[in-house]
């Protein structure tokens, strides 16, 4: 048997003799990692021991398990699990193949005996990484014995290992505070579009840009320097500057430049392909005329060429073991912008202006051979190394919450920041050998009205001197854990509640003023004990955090700084998020009360911390949710 500790890049899986196999796609480095010399080993990870299963809520053991088998499910097993903390017995549900879950689920919810099922639409590789305590982009080890080949993967070649796993993988360290190398490329078109929209059936890619985070700056194009016409005397230092034109690799046709293009990516071992919109643009405009040329985009690890995936109403550009990112899609949850074009963006992160040509023009640039072809070059080098570099300022805070947030980093990129919290929840959730709760299906009426958000202070105009800020530090996540915001805890007296009736009637309804905490405006009620689900995801997170920030202070160089400060930094953002999305009506954990109660509380900490700092001398002229600032006027 052969051990490997490899990056987990991708995960999958697929039907092989009608049972599913989970394929790991990692890779293993060899040698230093200095970008000219850095080498690495593609492997491919085979799993088939995994099983697919639900849980379900029975009135009757033996007459639900009968009901079961009569459906030809033979794999039942009654286990005890937490729902909202109650300890209950619940019938776990194994079956062959995932694919059997959404088929039966329906049939099995319907049993006479059966009055809910449990965690059926969590996807089998999701699983897989949850039950097996793996995180993408991290390293793992894996034991097993080498393959020459398998059915499911192509064009196999020396720097592809398979192996068939023997046990499980396991986690090397979830704790360390060393970042992974990971070599990224940045890409982008241009294409000639003498009539406005391109036509990928009709309009020739001109131009693709390359950037890399180890050297590469290219653009490849059927045009070069020598395109350059010397039109009359006045245009002779466009000679001069064409000389520079150095990164333009020319080609013969639009072929060999998509063909040069593909053979960058299989040369140069790229993890992370980055574009600008290229779900929606470079990617199905690249499939289309590659397709017209005969050409196969085979940049998986298996051979398997482009892909489009659905992701909610949007279709996602996937090849298998590389990473595909569209920053425009990360930018516009990072950002609060007017608009997000990649010069806006650029411009706001980093204070500069990147070259810029008007789309509408781009095949008058393309056709003038002058000037203004260098122009069109330059813009596309250019246009490739601001993406790179907005790649490498937001990319790592993304690489640490999938290394968090324990989902791949494909999926994270594209998930909402509410999305990120309730995964990385499901995953706590196993650990605590919690039930998932469903989606909510009947919201309340009064949940589709807005919560009532933080207090706000419009600003006292005018301009102001001895100015101080009170800022409270992570005010809403430290609210949920002190007063125990969470729906296990929440107190209701309807019977029937799916919340902690169970636990209002352990505490044998002798609870008085000092057993749970009142919400400021709405009375809602929070038992103290015991702790709720979500405060103790928090208070680890916010330990953790503390942590972090601690070693940062001991850290000895500022690369090690720097690491744990985008570590923490995503702890910061996840436990952020956690609060808002307690009003989001697809929230597996949501409660409009919880909702409430915090922000409630967050408007009376802050409307008393301002009228406490008046009697010290402070004037608060503005605030905003978790802070103020005021003028020091001891009169």
């Amino acid at each position: 048997m052969e051990k490997r500790n490899i990056i987990l890049l991708d995960i999958d899986y697929i039907t092989e003799n009608d049972k599913a196999v989970v394929r790991l796609f990692g890779k293993e480095r060899i040698g230093n990692n200095s970008a000219e010399n850095q080498k690495s080993k593609r492997i491919i990870a085979l799993d088939d021991s995994f099983e697919p299963y639900i849980y379900a809520v029975v009135s009757d053991m033996d007459k639900a398990i009968k009901e079961i088998e009569d459906l030809g499910i033979n794999d039942v097993e009654v286990v005890e699990k937490k729902n909202f903390q109650i300890e209950s017995k619940f019938l776990k549900i194994t079956f062959s193949h995932p694919q059997e879950v959404p088929k039966l689920r329906e049939e099995i919810k319907a049993l006479d005996h059966v009055v809910d099922i449990h965690e059926h639409d969590i996807p089998f590789y999701r699983r897989y990484l949850i039950d097996n305590y793996i995180f993408p982009m991290s390293e793992i080890e894996i034991s097993g014995e080498i393959l020459d080949s398998y059915p499911s993967i192509k064009n196999k070649d020396d720097s592809i290992e398979i192996l068939k796993l023997d046990k499980s993988p396991t986690t090397k360290n979830t704790n360390s505070s060393k970042s992974i190398d990971v070599n990224i490329l940045s890409f982008d078109l241009e294409v000639r579009n003498p009539k406005g929209m391109p036509n990928s059936k009709k309009d020739e890619i001109i131009m693709i840009g390359v950037s890399t985070n180890f050297g590469i700056n290219k653009v490849i194009s059927t045009k070069g320097k020598n395109s350059i016409i010397n039109k009359d005397n006045e245009n002779k230092k466009h000679l001069i500057v064409a000389k520079n034109l150095d990164f333009v690799e020319t080609v013969e046709s639009e072929k060999e430049m998509i063909e040069s293009f593909v053979k960058i990516i299989k040369d140069n071992d790229i993890d992370i392909i980055v574009g600008y919109n290229s779900d929606n643009f470079d990617f199905p405009y690249l499939r289309d005329r590659a397709k017209l040329f005969d050409i196969d985009l085979d940049l998986g690890f298996d051979g398997s060429e482009l892909k489009f995936l659905k992701r909610g109403y949007a279709s996602a550009a996937a090849f298998k073991g590389l990473i595909h990112v569209d920053l425009y899609l990360v930018m516009r949850r990072y950002l609060s912008l007017d608009r997000y074009t990649l010069e806006r963006v650029y411009l706001e992160l980093f204070g500069e202006e990147k070259v810029d040509v008007p789309g509408d023009r781009i095949f008058e640039f393309w056709d003038s051979n002058s000037k203004d072809l260098i122009d069109l070059f330059e813009y596309s080098l250019d246009d490739v190394k601001s993406t790179l570099k907005i790649a490498e300022n937001i990319l790592p805070l993304n690489l640490e919450l999938t290394r968090i947030v324990g989902q791949p980093f494909f999926d994270l990129t594209r998930m909402a920041t509410g999305q990120q919290a309730e995964w990385f929840l499901v995953r706590k959730a196993f650990e605590y050998n919690e039930l998932v709760p469903n989606k909510p299906t009947h919201i309340p009426q009064r949940s589709r009205s807005d919560v009532s958000g933080g207090y706000v202070k419009e600003p006292e105009k005018g301009l102001h001197e001895n100015l101080v800020q009170f800022d409270f530090r992570s005010l809403y996540p430290s609210i949920i854990i002190s007063k125990n915001i969470s729906p296990d805890v929440l107190l209701k007296k309807s019977k029937g509640s799916k919340y902690n009736i169970a636990n209002y009637n352990n505490l044998n309804n002798k609870l008085t003023d000092n057993d749970y905490f009142i919400s400021p405006e709405s009375d809602h009620k929070f038992a103290k004990k015991p702790q709720g689900f979500i405060p103790s995801v928090i208070g680890e997170v916010l330990s953790e955090r503390f942590r972090l920030k601690q070693e940062m202070k001991e850290a000895k160089t500022e690369d090690d700084k720097k690491i744990l400060d985008v570590q923490q930094s995503a702890l910061k953002r996840l436990a952020n998020t956690m609060y808002g999305i307690y009003g989001f009506s697809r929230f597996r954990w949501y409660s409009v009360e919880c909702a409430e109660s915090i922000t409630a509380w967050g408007r009376e900490y802050i409307q008393f911390t301002m009228k406490k700092s008046e009697e010290y001398g402070f004037k608060p002229i503005y605030a905003d949710t978790d802070g103020f600032y005021a003028k020091y006027d001891p009169k």
